[in-house]
């Protein structure tokens, strides 16, 4: 027998998991225990729940009376450090399973009764707003507990990140975060990508199409929150392979009111059969937008920055251009006028490479920014695979980001020169003529004649 088909063995094995209560108990286990065991891992899935720097003791199904009912929630987390205890009951869903209303309250009212401080959910459905949870509860029981959310995709992420980026100082800790991320990361985990558009995905496209689609359909908000929740994933994904924390780019009222990023995007996407997302990337020269234009079926990936400020127009586009010269031909480039209004000039960048006076408009104002944009074929299905959607969108920002603004660097004006010695401008002595004649500027005090200090002392 070829040693190639054996199979290793592993600490979290996919293998024997029957049905959806199996792979859940599993996931929850896995998870919670590799929480306890690995400190840096644990510490950053707990600190921004609120929990303290301390010992973490983990635990399943642990069983809480409510009322005459006895209930089991997935799991509990407790944080000790000093005379301070922290601790939150987590409820997990794998696969396709949503997250119960009801369900939810019951553990509010157990964490409420125990003098617990959260309950922490964690399943497949992202929220379109870091913050936001997908379910919606009883805002009167969330008075002295918190509810959090984590995506299963945020979980890997933080591993990942953890384990490959910030580093875990035991190696044996190492290893093992290495197989929770092995586990989550198998499709037999539970723990799936995003995968779905949603069952309102191909009405809303067809009326999109045929210019039907009012803002007031129930189907217009479902997509447009799918979208913004698609984007929010792109971003963890994309953060995982760069190491850093991509979020959201939400204006500051949207992201404290996620109603109006929703009303804005309904308004969008019924008015002009397009959405748009962006994402946040530290160090990149701005942010990366991604629009998906149903209407024409296609993904416009751009970026916006600031032209120099010092040169020539010319000069100008040409400092983009250099920037630019291993992306592809089929770049379009927009440029802005100083005080101008309106869409600027626009054209391909094969075009600006021959003649970077395809920029400058007629007559010719100075430069104050650019957009760099690049289109790709919108997928159609709902799902993942080829023709999709989802998949689209994915390809269209990580090809952005590879082709365009990892390349790209902000303007920054050249620094200062020193004067040489030779270019030492000489001072001259003043004349004897112009030497002034106040108190403060002599030499000491002049001799008095005779008579002058009797005049004085008088």
């Amino acid at each position: 027998m070829s040693q190639e088909t054996w199979l290793a063995a592993r600490l979290i094995p996919t293998s024997g998991i029957n049905g959806a209560a199996e792979q859940e108990r599993r996931a929850t286990s896995a998870l919670l225990a590799v929480v306890s065991a690995v400190r840096e891992f644990g510490r950053a899935l707990t600190q921004p729940l609120g929990a303290p720097a301390g010992a973490v003791e983990t635990y399943i199904e642990v069983p809480f009376k409510l009322g005459d009912r006895q209930l089991f929630p997935d799991g509990l987390i407790r944080v000790t450090r000093g005379g301070r205890r922290w601790t939150a009951l987590v409820e997990v869903k794998t696969g396709a399973n949503e997250l119960e209303a009801q369900q939810l309250e019951n553990y509010l009212d157990i964490a409420r009764d125990q003098g617990f401080d959260a309950v922490v959910t964690i399943s497949n459905e992202i929220p379109p707003v870091p913050g936001q949870h997908p379910t919606a509860v009883d805002r009167r029981k969330l008075k002295k507990v918190a509810l959090f959310h984590i995506p299963w995709s945020e979980i890997l992420t933080t591993a990942v990140m953890q384990k490959e980026y910030r580093g875990v100082a035991d190696p044996d800790q190492a290893w093992i975060l290495g197989e929770l991320i092995r586990y989550l990361e198998h499709p037999k985990s539970g723990a799936m990508e995003f995968s779905d558009m949603g069952p309102a995905w191909v009405s809303v496209r067809e009326s999109v199409s045929a210019g039907t689609l009012r803002p007031t359909d129930a189907t217009v908000s479902q997509v447009a929150g799918r979208f913004d929740a698609l984007v929010r994933y792109a971003g963890l994904r994309l953060g995982r392979q760069l190491g850093i924390e991509v979020v959201p780019a939400l204006a500051r009222r949207e992201a404290a009111d996620p109603s109006l990023r929703m009303q804005a995007l309904i308004a969008q996407l019924s008015t002009t059969g397009s959405m748009t997302g962006g994402l946040r990337i530290p160090g990149a020269v701005g942010h990366l937008y991604v629009t998906a234009d149903l209407r024409a079926g296609k993904i416009v990936c751009h970026v916006d920055l600031e032209a120099p400020r010092d040169g020539r127009i010319t000069t100008k586009v040409n400092w983009l251009t250099r920037q630019l010269r291993n992306a592809p031909e089929t770049l379009r480039i927009e440029s802005y006028a100083l005080h101008a209004r309106g869409p600027g000039n626009a054209e391909l960048l094969r075009t600006v490479r021959e003649n970077p006076a395809a920029l400058i408009g007629d007559p010719p104002k100075d430069l104050r920014a650019f957009r760099v944009a690049q289109n790709s074929v919108a997928g159609s299905k709902r799902g993942t695979g080829r023709g999709a959607f989802i998949d689209s969108v994915l390809e269209a920002i990580d090809a952005f980001y590879e082709d365009v603004i990892q390349n790209l660097k902000p303007w920054m004006p050249a620094p200062p020169k020193l004067r040489l010695a030779e270019e030492t401008i000489p001072v001259e002595p003043v004349a004897p003529s112009l030497s002034s004649t106040a108190i403060s500027s002599q030499d000491g005090p002049e001799p008095m004649e005779a008579g002058q200090e009797g005049l004085l002392r008088s």
